[in-house]
């Protein structure tokens, strides 16, 4: 006979074994749960990426056009330098909505191919807000300036246009606005985070090394607000863009550039029937009343539906020219970095890669390097300058400026041959600097975390964040800076045949709109990236020529897998942090900057 305790004992185990048989059966049943989720989730992302991987080979085909057929443009999306091969970014799965985009390369080709198709009669722009730059928007404007010499039409209307949209629209033979809408002209801005009231309360101490009086990178980390050398050039470069924003835009609409000072500064036009009243806009319309206009133009019944194709959806066929003769175009995006890179990210291998495949082809006659850059690594950018140089002395080589080429960007496009820009390209900035945390009273004070270490020499742990740095060691780093700094005004110096002292007195990381470049000897030609091209054929004498590009872009299938985890991170960061994000990019851009940089001062946003 079992005693209490006995009793007890096997009851308790009898209740242990329960319990661990539930939690057994519920891992069990939640693994498979799991795994038939995941399976399904797998399945139906297989079937998307299928779908999208068709839907990419299907839209290399021809695409067949009805006569009496509009152009829709609504560009409401990110604009790249280059349509991206990713499949992902046709995905539509749960939540993680995609539509489908183009890159300036493939818009501006469009554009071009619909002035010659017959059955395209105009382009309707549909415009509500648009992602790009001002030298993006200036390139896709000169296009339609081209379409319309085609005599087709072009029509805009939108329920808000802002300024960059207005911009665009300001071409078209009409302008349409909601009769409750607006235009949006009130003159530029631009405004600069500052992160040393944040870093203070945290006790981070960043140490700053630099050489260039405007060089003002690292300004957002040790003041509050813009220093008057950097106050003045901002004024400067803002004020030359505004400048070339009115007088384009006066030519357009045959206002007086002084009317439509006066109207932005007074902010004169509040409402729609300012804009028409100040003939920004032509009349004021509901979207019925512009669709019905629209098939008065091509010809339609007003029962009949328009016959219209969107940008993304138009192929006319692939550009003709000799395969023996080619011009090279290398795409050149992002922060300049060492390794290997992205279409978003100059990698110095893959870059450097491209420009010396482009010299070593022998059907490539001439070469053109697009950049759209605010800098970077000066390690990287030195790497990439050497391929130009080499490029140089075997083929015309052609540098084509986006919306920015400053600092690094500036540094690869210095030995070019020539240099084109837009008049609202942000470039210059010509100088280095360097920024080294200390985080030791952070460390300490914030997270309690202390430190120690054994070295077998005195610079041993040179550029340790755990404490500041010393006198000496601030010294070694400001000489290497300096260092750079030379070569940097050197190259540039020679690659423009000009001396050294003057581009030293150009410099000193002053940014400059690309008219101001001009000005300066730092660009040849204001011109798009098509004037580029046709230089570059005039100077290799082609006159048929193919226009191949580079970096090869992955295929589908292997771009899909390359990035659809970071696309995934990206989207719920972006889901998250809404209009915050933008910061979370800056400082995360902080934290992984390593070396010595030639970069743009700030992150310049104009609007």
């Amino acid at each position: 006979m079992s005693s209490p305790i006995t009793a007890d004992i096997r009851i308790i185990a009898q209740v242990n074994i329960q319990l661990l048989m539930r939690d057994f059966f519920r891992i069990v049943f939640a693994t498979m749960t799991g795994v038939v989720l995941s399976i399904f989730i797998l399945f139906i992302l297989s079937l998307g990426m299928i779908g999208a991987l068709i839907s990419s080979a299907s839209s290399e085909k021809q695409t067949d056009i009805s006569p009496n057929t509009v152009m829709h443009i609504s560009l409401n999306y990110p604009i790249n330098e280059r349509t991206s091969k990713n499949p992902l970014q046709q995905i539509d799965f749960l939540g993680l909505k995609s539509n489908k985009t183009l890159g300036l390369n493939d818009i501006l080709s469009h554009i071009k191919k619909a002035s010659e198709d017959e059955n395209i009669k105009g382009i309707y722009l549909d415009l509500s807000g648009i992602s790009a730059g001002l030298a993006t928007i200036e390139e896709i404007r000169d296009e339609l300036i081209a379409f319309k010499k085609s005599g087709k039409f072009i029509v805009a209307y939108s329920e808000v246009y802002t300024q960059g949209t207005y911009y665009l629209a300001s071409v078209a033979d009409k302008i349409y606005l909601n009769p409750e809408g607006l235009i949006e002209f009130k003159g530029f801005s631009s405004e600069i985070t500052f992160f040393k009231g944040a870093l203070e309360k945290l006790e981070i101490e960043p140490q700053i090394i630099k050489v260039g009086t405007y060089k003002s990178a690292v300004e957002p980390f040790i003041l509050d607000r813009m220093s008057e050398p950097n106050k003045l050039q901002v004024n400067s470069f803002l004020g030359s863009m505004y400048d070339h924003f009115l007088n384009r835009i006066s030519e357009s609409r045959k206002i007086p550039k002084d009317s439509l000072s006066i109207i932005a500064n007074k902010l004169l036009v509040q409402n729609a029937t300012d804009a028409v009243k100040y003939r920004l806009a032509d009349a004021l319309k509901y979207k019925d009343e512009v669709l019905s206009e629209l098939k008065s133009r091509t010809g339609i019944n007003k029962d009949e539906d328009i016959k219209s194709v969107a940008i993304e959806d138009y192929n006319n066929g692939e550009s003709s020219g000799s395969n023996n003769s080619r011009i090279a175009v290398v795409y050149a995006s992002g922060e300049i970095a060492g390794g290997e890179g992205n279409d978003e990210t100059i990698g110095s291998e893959r870059i450097s890669r491209a420009i010396r495949a482009a010299r070593e082809d022998e059907k490539v006659k001439a070469i053109v390097l697009r950049i759209n850059s605010p800098g970077g690594s000066a390690l990287a950018s030195d790497v990439i300058w050497r391929e130009v140089v080499l490029a140089r002395k075997e083929k015309p080589f052609i540098v084509s400026m986006g919306d920015v080429a400053a600092s690094g960007g500036y540094y690869i496009a210095c030995a070019a041959d020539s240099i084109f820009a837009q008049p609202n390209t942000i470039t210059g900035s010509i100088g280095v600097f360097g920024i080294i945390p200390n985080l030791k009273k952070f460390l300490n004070n914030k997270l309690g975390l202390t430190f120690d270490q054994v070295k077998t020499g005195e610079f041993a742990d040179l550029g340790s964040l755990t404490r500041p740095l010393t006198a000496t060691e601030t010294l070694i780093i400001q000489r290497e800076v300096d260092r750079i700094y030379n070569s940097f005004t050197k190259r540039v110096a020679n690659g423009r045949n000009r001396s050294q002292s003057y581009v030293d007195s150009i410099g000193q990381g002053r940014v400059w709109s690309g008219t101001q470049a001009m000005e300066n000897g730092l660009v040849d030609r204001i011109g798009s990236i098509d004037n580029a091209i046709t230089s570059a054929a005039k100077m290799a004498k082609l006159s048929d020529y193919r226009i191949v590009t580079y970096p090869a872009q992955k295929d589908p299938l292997e771009s899909l897998f390359d990035s659809a985890g970071d696309q995934l991170k990206d989207y719920f960061a972006k889901l998250e942090l809404g209009e915050q994000y933008k910061y979370y990019k800056q400082l995360k851009a902080v934290v992984n900057t390593t070396g010595i940089q030639a970069k743009l001062p700030y992150t310049i946003s104009i609007r």
